[in-house]
């Protein structure tokens, strides 16, 4: 049998190979372990989010347990909005990639740049210790100048008023566009109408907006695109191909409740 020399350009070959080889089998299989893992903290920085929205969110507060208190997810077609029932672990962005479970977007209604979007979404209500729906938690995303912004929007029982917001994943400038993950121009938004007398979104973020202190938000400094896309996330997910007839609906029950 010939002698394996590892000095050869065939040896040498040989050696580069296995060691990848080997190497790639020690990420995949780290990579399967990890999954796990990952998917347990994915849930829990969405819970967390959820509950900055909400106002429930201080430090020392159990993530956890306190959602499992006073959060309660439930499916709603956005057609309709009435709640689904025997739907669960909902994934908003593989229903928005499936054409059964997907609508395309007008070009004229597409405000928020998505072009898909899914035909049902999650919503999250916030109950008190007795019980008593006291806001509902929405989520929102669009484009902005670089990523798509994804966040949460934490309304009141009059299906009108903003409790808080919070922008927990997107890809904007660093101290630009990256300050929609400010908690303090996140903060501009609480006590803000959504809707105008016609029942129109006014909820309007731009240059000056806070002009009209009961539906505007001053725009970023220096991330004028950032900023429209905020505003055009606004416009479409509240309007009438968005969460608009879940909220007329839930204003109706969520006040009788």
């Amino acid at each position: 049998m010939a002698k394996f020399n590892k000095d050869s350009v065939g040896g040498t070959l040989t050696v580069v190979v296995l060691l990848s080889l080997i190497c790639s089998l020690i990420v995949a299989g780290a990579a399967v372990l990890l999954k796990p893992t990952q998917e347990i903290q994915k849930q829990l920085d969405k819970q967390k989010n959820i509950l900055i929205a909400a106002g429930l969110m201080h430090e020392g507060t159990n993530v956890r347990e306190t959602y499992a208190k006073f959060i309660e997810p439930k499916i709603v077609d956005l057609a309709t909005g009435d709640y689904v029932d025997g739907m669960t672990n909902f994934d908003a962005k593989a229903a928005a990639k499936d054409p059964a479970t997907s609508v395309a977007i007008a070009p004229e209604d597409d405000k928020a740049g998505i072009k898909v979007r899914a035909k049902f979404a999650e919503v999250y209500l916030v109950k008190d210790d007795a019980g008593k729906i006291t806001q509902v938690v929405l989520p929102m995303y669009g484009n902005g100048l670089w990523s798509i912004m994804y966040g949460f929007v934490a309304v009141q029982p009059d299906a009108d008023t903003i409790n808080g917001i919070t922008y927990y994943e997107q890809g904007e400038t660093a101290g630009l566009g990256g300050e929609i993950a400010n908690p303090n121009w996140q903060k501009l938004f609480v006590g803000k109408k959504l809707f105008n007398d016609q029942n129109e979104v006014a909820l309007t973020v731009g240059k000056n907006a806070s002009a009209d202190k009961e539906h505007g938000v001053d725009a970023l400094s220096g991330a004028t695109l950032t900023s429209n896309g905020v505003n055009g996330s606004f416009k479409y997910w509240f309007g009438k191909n968005g969460f608009g007839p879940f909220l007329a609906k839930f204003k109706a029950t969520a006040g009788a409740n």
